[in-house]
């Protein structure tokens, strides 16, 4: 804390980005459930040979198509459960819990 000209002067010191990724390969995504704080961001990375989508079930986000390598981020800054899944392959679903 600083005081300039009597004015209490308080920095802020912000807090470094929370990342986490998901690989999507062989039609599933390979952390099929992760918790992480709010504030994060999710990188889904597409390693299979065959394209492949993420899309919640709130539509909360949708990624577009992803060829081979292709990659699809989200932040998710409100807690709660966020369930996904490949639009293309229904089977392929995944979760993410989002604490506080």
């Amino acid at each position: 804390m600083n005081f300039v000209k009597g004015i209490l002067v308080v920095a802020a010191i912000a807090a470094p980005a929370q990342t986490s990724d998901v690989a999507i390969d062989n039609f599933r995504f390979t952390a099929p459930a992760i918790t992480v704080p709010a504030g994060t961001t999710v990188t889904w990375t597409n390693r299979d040979d065959v394209p492949h989508n993420v899309v919640s079930t709130d539509n909360a986000f949708k990624s577009p198509v992803l060829d081979t390598d292709q990659k699809f981020s989200h932040t998710f800054e409100t807690p709660g459960t966020f369930k996904y899944y490949c639009s293309l392959h229904p089977r392929m679903t995944g979760e993410i819990v989002v604490n506080p």
